[in-house]
Protein backbone atom coordinates (compact mmCIF):
# COMPACT_ATOMS: atom_id res chain seq x y z
CA UNK A 1 0.00 0.00 0.00
CA UNK A 2 1.66 3.41 -0.93
CA UNK A 3 2.49 5.86 1.73
CA UNK A 4 -0.32 8.35 0.39
CA UNK A 5 -2.74 5.35 0.56
CA UNK A 6 -1.52 4.69 4.34
CA UNK A 7 -2.13 8.33 5.33
CA UNK A 8 -5.59 8.82 3.77
CA UNK A 9 -6.84 5.71 5.75
CA UNK A 10 -4.98 6.52 9.05
CA UNK A 11 -6.62 9.95 8.84
CA UNK A 12 -9.92 8.57 7.74
CA UNK A 13 -9.78 6.50 10.23
CA UNK A 14 -8.77 8.68 13.09
CA UNK A 15 -11.77 10.85 12.00
CA UNK A 16 -14.60 8.07 11.54
CA UNK A 17 -12.81 6.84 15.37
CA UNK A 18 -13.58 10.91 16.60
CA UNK A 19 -17.19 10.77 15.45
CA UNK A 20 -17.57 7.46 16.33
CA UNK A 21 -16.59 8.16 19.75
CA UNK A 22 -18.95 11.55 19.58
CA UNK A 23 -21.69 9.05 18.65
CA UNK A 24 -21.36 6.41 21.18
CA UNK A 25 -20.54 9.37 24.34
CA UNK A 26 -23.80 10.78 23.01
CA UNK A 27 -25.71 7.72 23.24
CA UNK A 28 -24.63 7.10 26.71
CA UNK A 29 -25.49 10.30 27.77
CA UNK A 30 -28.85 9.87 26.68
CA UNK A 31 -29.49 6.51 27.55
CA UNK A 32 -28.81 7.53 31.24
CA UNK A 33 -29.71 11.43 31.70
CA UNK A 34 -32.16 12.20 29.83
CA UNK A 35 -33.76 15.84 29.69
CA UNK A 36 -36.76 15.62 31.65
CA UNK A 37 -40.80 16.12 30.04
CA UNK A 38 -42.45 18.03 32.47
CA UNK A 39 -45.64 16.13 34.01
CA UNK A 40 -48.30 17.03 35.81
CA UNK A 41 -46.82 15.79 38.89
CA UNK A 42 -43.43 17.28 38.45
CA UNK A 43 -43.10 20.61 40.28
CA UNK A 44 -44.36 24.09 38.99
CA UNK A 45 -41.23 26.06 39.27
CA UNK A 46 -38.56 26.60 36.73
CA UNK A 47 -34.83 26.10 36.98
CA UNK A 48 -33.57 29.51 35.53
CA UNK A 49 -30.45 27.19 34.49
CA UNK A 50 -32.19 25.21 32.70
CA UNK A 51 -31.63 24.19 29.50
CA UNK A 52 -33.88 25.49 26.36
CA UNK A 53 -36.60 23.53 25.26
CA UNK A 54 -35.24 20.30 23.22
CA UNK A 55 -31.38 20.83 24.06
CA UNK A 56 -29.54 18.85 26.60
CA UNK A 57 -28.16 20.63 29.72
CA UNK A 58 -24.70 21.69 27.86
CA UNK A 59 -26.88 22.82 24.96
CA UNK A 60 -26.51 20.08 22.75
CA UNK A 61 -29.70 17.93 21.11
CA UNK A 62 -28.83 15.34 23.54
CA UNK A 63 -32.13 15.65 25.54
CA UNK A 64 -33.92 15.42 22.48
CA UNK A 65 -32.64 11.57 21.97
CA UNK A 66 -33.00 11.22 25.99
CA UNK A 67 -37.16 12.07 25.75
CA UNK A 68 -36.98 9.65 22.72
CA UNK A 69 -35.16 6.82 24.62
CA UNK A 70 -37.58 7.45 27.43
CA UNK A 71 -40.51 7.23 25.48
CA UNK A 72 -38.78 3.78 23.89
CA UNK A 73 -37.77 2.28 26.94
CA UNK A 74 -41.71 3.59 28.14
CA UNK A 75 -43.00 1.84 25.45
CA UNK A 76 -41.13 -1.62 25.92
CA UNK A 77 -42.26 -1.54 29.48
CA UNK A 78 -45.57 -0.75 28.89
CA UNK A 79 -45.37 2.17 31.35
CA UNK A 80 -46.69 5.51 31.02
CA UNK A 81 -43.89 8.04 29.66
CA UNK A 82 -43.99 10.37 32.30
CA UNK A 83 -42.92 7.65 35.40
CA UNK A 84 -39.88 6.66 33.12
CA UNK A 85 -38.75 10.03 32.74
CA UNK A 86 -38.87 10.81 36.29
CA UNK A 87 -37.44 7.52 37.23
CA UNK A 88 -34.93 7.99 35.09
CA UNK A 89 -34.38 11.89 36.11
CA UNK A 90 -34.31 10.89 39.99
CA UNK A 91 -31.43 8.01 39.33
CA UNK A 92 -29.65 10.75 37.28
CA UNK A 93 -30.01 13.03 40.35
CA UNK A 94 -29.20 10.27 42.77
CA UNK A 95 -26.20 8.95 40.89
CA UNK A 96 -24.46 12.66 39.80
CA UNK A 97 -20.91 12.34 40.46
CA UNK A 98 -19.11 14.72 43.10
CA UNK A 99 -16.01 14.83 41.13
CA UNK A 100 -14.87 14.43 37.49
CA UNK A 101 -13.44 10.65 37.21
CA UNK A 102 -9.74 10.74 37.03
CA UNK A 103 -7.72 10.87 33.74
CA UNK A 104 -8.16 8.05 32.50
CA UNK A 105 -10.71 6.41 34.59
CA UNK A 106 -14.36 5.39 33.04
CA UNK A 107 -17.12 4.39 35.54
CA UNK A 108 -17.83 1.11 34.91
CA UNK A 109 -20.66 0.30 32.70
CA UNK A 110 -21.70 -2.61 33.75
CA UNK A 111 -21.98 -1.74 36.89
CA UNK A 112 -23.97 1.55 36.22
CA UNK A 113 -25.92 -0.24 33.86
CA UNK A 114 -27.00 -2.71 36.86
CA UNK A 115 -27.96 0.44 38.97
CA UNK A 116 -29.96 1.98 36.79
CA UNK A 117 -32.10 -1.16 35.74
CA UNK A 118 -32.55 -1.86 39.67
CA UNK A 119 -33.57 1.84 40.64
CA UNK A 120 -36.23 2.10 37.57
CA UNK A 121 -37.77 -1.37 38.36
CA UNK A 122 -38.11 -0.11 42.16
CA UNK A 123 -39.66 3.15 41.16
CA UNK A 124 -41.77 2.22 37.84
CA UNK A 125 -42.87 -1.43 40.05
CA UNK A 126 -41.80 -4.08 38.24
CA UNK A 127 -39.89 -6.80 37.76
CA UNK A 128 -35.79 -5.72 37.38
CA UNK A 129 -35.43 -8.67 34.90
CA UNK A 130 -37.76 -6.80 32.35
CA UNK A 131 -35.70 -3.58 32.79
CA UNK A 132 -32.33 -4.88 32.33
CA UNK A 133 -33.81 -6.92 29.18
CA UNK A 134 -35.85 -3.64 27.54
CA UNK A 135 -32.41 -1.73 27.99
CA UNK A 136 -30.43 -4.46 26.12
CA UNK A 137 -32.89 -4.05 23.52
CA UNK A 138 -32.66 -0.44 23.26
CA UNK A 139 -28.63 -0.51 23.30
CA UNK A 140 -28.83 -3.64 20.44
CA UNK A 141 -31.03 -1.42 18.25
CA UNK A 142 -28.85 1.43 19.10
CA UNK A 143 -25.89 -0.20 18.00
CA UNK A 144 -27.14 -1.31 14.72
CA UNK A 145 -28.52 1.64 13.78
CA UNK A 146 -25.29 3.11 14.14
CA UNK A 147 -23.48 -0.07 12.49
CA UNK A 148 -26.27 1.15 9.40
CA UNK A 149 -25.30 4.73 9.80
CA UNK A 150 -21.61 3.94 9.54
CA UNK A 151 -22.36 1.25 6.77
CA UNK A 152 -24.08 4.47 4.77
CA UNK A 153 -21.16 6.68 5.27
CA UNK A 154 -18.41 4.34 4.34
CA UNK A 155 -20.38 3.06 1.14
CA UNK A 156 -20.94 6.99 0.17
CA UNK A 157 -16.82 7.68 0.64
CA UNK A 158 -16.33 4.38 -1.69
CA UNK A 159 -19.12 5.76 -4.10
CA UNK A 160 -17.24 9.55 -3.86
CA UNK A 161 -13.58 7.85 -4.59
CA UNK A 162 -12.72 9.20 -0.98
CA UNK A 163 -12.15 5.49 0.19
CA UNK A 164 -11.54 2.34 -1.68
CA UNK A 165 -13.54 -0.77 -0.66
CA UNK A 166 -10.99 -2.51 1.26
CA UNK A 167 -10.25 0.61 3.04
CA UNK A 168 -13.67 1.07 3.94
CA UNK A 169 -13.86 -2.89 4.84
CA UNK A 170 -10.90 -2.65 7.58
CA UNK A 171 -12.81 0.51 8.81
CA UNK A 172 -15.63 -1.54 9.29
CA UNK A 173 -13.77 -4.25 10.88
CA UNK A 174 -12.16 -1.85 13.18
CA UNK A 175 -15.21 -0.55 14.76
CA UNK A 176 -16.34 -3.88 15.07
CA UNK A 177 -13.64 -5.11 16.89
CA UNK A 178 -13.53 -2.30 19.15
CA UNK A 179 -9.98 -0.99 18.00
CA UNK A 180 -11.60 2.53 17.31
CA UNK A 181 -15.30 3.98 17.52
CA UNK A 182 -16.27 2.31 20.77
CA UNK A 183 -17.73 -0.52 19.19
CA UNK A 184 -17.62 -4.40 20.07
CA UNK A 185 -19.09 -3.76 23.67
Amino acid sequence: MSRRKRIALGLSATALAVGAGIGVAGMASATTTPTPVPSASSSASTDSAAPAEGKGRHGGHGGERGIARASALAEKLGVDEAKVTEALQAFREANKPTSPPAEGEKPDAATRDAALAKALAESLGIEESRVTAALEELRTEAQADRAAALKTRLDKAVTDGKLTQAEADAVTKAVQQGVIGGGGR
